[in-house]
């Protein structure tokens, strides 16, 4: 089951996965790791990242399976 995530939530989350942010164009935040990996980030105030997109995110952008995902978000949460 994937967690419920806010943008602002996901960048912080991603950060401590080794993404760094290398621009941010309205409501849209870019990240980049070290290993070539790239996402954007929608941070709508309040708003939730969509299912659909968050699992797009995590299939195709952090080339993880959504349960690995959600082991590490729930550490992550755990802090």
């Amino acid at each position: 089951m994937l967690p419920v995530i806010k943008g602002k939530d996901l960048v912080i989350f991603l950060e401590t996965l080794g993404f760094t942010i290398i621009r941010q164009k309205g409501s849209h935040v870019r990240m980049k790791s070290d290993d070539g990996r790239y996402t954007t980030v929608p941070v709508h105030s309040g708003e939730e990242i969509p299912k659909g997109l968050l699992r797009k995110i995590i299939r195709e952008d952090l080339e993880m399976e959504l349960d690995e995902f959600a082991e590490a978000y729930s550490k992550f949460k755990g802090k």
